[in-house]
């Protein structure tokens, strides 16, 4: 795919029209409201989305929020979920240091992270509310967190490719290696919190904090390791081009 900066800036707008959708949707099924946990959730997905790290040789960065979101697409209704997706979302693209922010840019991630939950929160819970006969219980949150991960990827895979030149599916494979185990660890977790939460009540489940910011610090000192050794490479390369 050739270097696009206009088809780039269409293939946004129709993410945020998506995104937009996804919202109407979402007002649709605000039903059975938890406003305690949809708060706690808010304040600690916000707060763990700015715990994040900088992906390697991409513009992008990857937070520790995406446990907390799916936890609010397991246990809330869908436009709770979204306020807790969102707000994560536009809190990680906040620039550090006073820097001014991208608009565009959040607003894709933004309206990415509303498909997502979406997504991610109609196959949970078809599947929870007997709709779909073949999902088990044991399925429904890896197949709602696969449905996430492809989501939140595959857009962001066609962007770069449109802006910075390159084929789709080889910027996707690139993401991928990268977020992948993110996407399954957290899955797991988010797992076993909710188990907690049924023997012990939401403030045991809310203990995942402290774990997902071990898993930042090894990710921020693995990407930072990954970043010395690319550079080392490069300076080997071009130290060898000129002799």
């Amino acid at each position: 795919m050739s270097h696009n900066p206009r088809n780039a800036t269409a293939f946004i707008a129709l993410i945020s029209a998506a995104g937009l959708c996804s919202v109407g949707y979402g007002l649709t099924q605000a039903a059975n409201w938890h406003p305690q946990v949809a708060l706690a959730l808010f304040v600690i997905a916000v707060a763990a989305s700015r715990m994040k790290v900088k992906l390697p040789g991409l513009a992008g960065t990857m937070s520790v929020n995406l446990p907390f979101v799916l936890l609010a697409v397991t246990e809330l209704n869908l436009a709770e979920a979204l306020l807790v997706g969102c707000a994560s979302t536009a809190a990680q693209c906040w620039p550090k240091g006073g820097a001014k922010p991208k608009p565009e840019q959040m607003l894709f991630n933004i309206s990415s992270m509303g498909c997502a939950a979406t997504v991610g929160w109609r196959v949970f819970h078809q599947g929870a509310n007997g709709q779909t006969a073949w999902l088990t219980g044991a399925l429904l949150l890896p197949l709602a967190a696969l449905g996430f991960f492809l989501i939140q990827t595959v857009p962001v895979s066609i962007v770069i490719a449109l802006t910075d030149g390159g084929l789709v599916r080889k910027v996707w494979a690139s993401i991928a290696q990268m977020t992948f185990p993110y996407f399954v660890l957290s899955a797991g977790i988010a797992s076993m919190a909710i188990t907690a939460r049924q023997h012990s009540g939401w403030p045991i489940s809310l203990l995942v904090l402290p774990v997902m910011y071990g898993t930042y610090r090894s990710f921020q000192m693995y990407f930072a390791r990954e970043a010395a050794q690319d550079n080392t490479l490069s300076l080997a390369k071009a130290a060898a081009a000129g002799n």
